[in-house]
């Protein structure tokens, strides 16, 4: 899924990703690709805006504004005008850094008198697919030995990536994945070729071994994760290349078996079904040709596409051919562990996956942990996405004052965030 990033699914996100491209219809061939249009509306017409606590959002917008304003010094960026404005975002970080994270009342003012919201729209459609991903936790060890026998690869130094839009315009945005055989350009092993058939084997190429295969396919799908060493050390690794291949969710195959329901589909469930069908497993997960190289990780925290540490809850992947990195979103969905209450908040635009295709598509990542588990597993949300872009001028936070007819919308007092 890209340059470095957190998720895959490829970098993908999160088993969900997966999980979502299982109960998706393929697109017709003739169908024609959709953009992205969006609307300008008012904060207060954002659903749940006064609930949420934007200052949460705002450490994640300060490690974004360094690549994104590199980003937006370097067209194209975005899929248009509307967000080519380099001075607008420049002044807006700078003034970001500014902002006291600690004062909730501040962090609104700042976001509410920057940025323009905007609805987003693909044609007709008004809503797309939310869904989830989180950092996996793995056991594991840096040598060979005991119940440590799954590999997890580094990229070949053989592999090759080209990007086809250099030799043509009409293949902007294509690029293949392969491996240097001799004076040819061949296609690298697939997931059959490397788990079942020992592809990669005797290359030196193993960066660590884990303990369990379905783990170890999951993680594929995640992205990046944890590995608690059997020396009690933790090894965080993350996405650096794939092979290339074609993703396939097998959800998808499982449901198409019959042995799971379309709207039951979850990580959870797929997991359960691997592990009660050993004999079965390594088949049904060889069905995705596509696989995942990973790099040690090092720092406290996932490194997203952009190049940044994610923050659990205030960090989505998105299509980069539609929404560019650093931009925040305001997702309106359901919460995925109490489909009663909604989830709405802010987030920032800061990964990306092979499985996140389309205007309306994200995939939020939710950290570490069983309940990160659980809501990444179950998130397969309909959801409507907001874009704040900068204003082209506003006026600092700093100077606006009482007698300019200014004032933030408050929280409501004693009332119980939505999200």
């Amino acid at each position: 899924m890209r340059v470095a990033s957190f998720r895959l699914c490829a970098m993908a996100g999160v088993l969900a990703l997966a999980l979502a491209a299982c109960s998706r219809p393929s697109a017709p061939p003739d169908r024609q690709p959709q953009s992205l249009s969006l609307t300008p509306i008012a904060f207060e017409d954002l659903p749940g805006w006064p609930y949420d606590r934007p200052e949460d959002a705002l450490p994640a917008l300060r490690r974004s504004c360094p690549k994104l304003i590199a980003a937006a010094e370097k067209p194209p960026f975005g899929a248009g005008t509307v967000f080519a404005d380099v001075t607008a975002w420049r002044s807006m970080c700078a003034e970001a850094d500014a902002v006291a994270g600690d004062d909730p009342a501040a962090a609104r003012l700042f976001f509410e008198r920057r940025f323009q919201p905007y609805r987003g729209s693909a044609g007709e459609e008004t809503q797309g697919l939310l869904t989830g991903y989180f950092e996996p936790s793995l056991r594991g060890s840096r040598s060979r030995g005991g119940p440590y026998t799954v590999p997890l690869y580094r990229p070949p130094d053989t592999m090759v990536t080209i990007d086809l839009g250099r030799f043509r315009d009409e293949w902007a945005d294509i690029r293949l994945v392969g491996q240097r055989v001799g004076d040819r350009i061949e296609p690298l092993p697939t997931r059959a070729d490397i788990d079942g058939g020992g592809a990669l084997a005797g290359r030196d190429l193993e960066l660590v071994w884990v303990d369990d295969a379905v783990d170890a396919f999951f993680l594929h799908i995640q992205g990046s994760g944890r590995v608690e060493l059997a020396d009690g050390g933790v090894m965080r690794v993350g996405y650096a290349a794939k092979n290339g291949h074609a993703y396939t969710a097998i959800g998808r195959e499982l449901i198409a078996r019959g042995v799971l329901d379309r709207e039951a589909v979850s990580m959870q469930s797929i997991q359960a079904w691997l592990r009660a069908h050993p004999a079965d497993a390594p088949a049904v997960m060889n069905l995705n040709e596509s696989y995942v190289f990973f790099r040690e990780n090092q720092g406290d925290g996932p490194i997203g596409a952009q190049g940044v540490p994610l923050t659990p809850g205030r960090s989505l992947a998105v299509d980069r051919a539609h929404i560019p990195y650093g931009v925040p979103v305001w997702l309106d969905a359901r919460d995925p562990l109490d489909p009663s209450r909604p989830l709405q908040r802010l987030v920032i635009a800061q990964d990306t996956g092979g499985a996140i295709r389309g205007p309306l598509r994200g995939d939020l990542f939710w950290g570490a942990g069983e309940t990160a588990a659980a809501a990444a597993g179950n998130m397969k949300e309909r959801a409507s996405f907001y874009l704040l872009l900068p204003r082209p001028s506003a006026p600092s936070v700093a100077s606006i004052g009482v007698d300019q007819g200014f004032r933030v919308s408050p929280r409501p007092k004693n009332s119980v965030p939505k999200t």
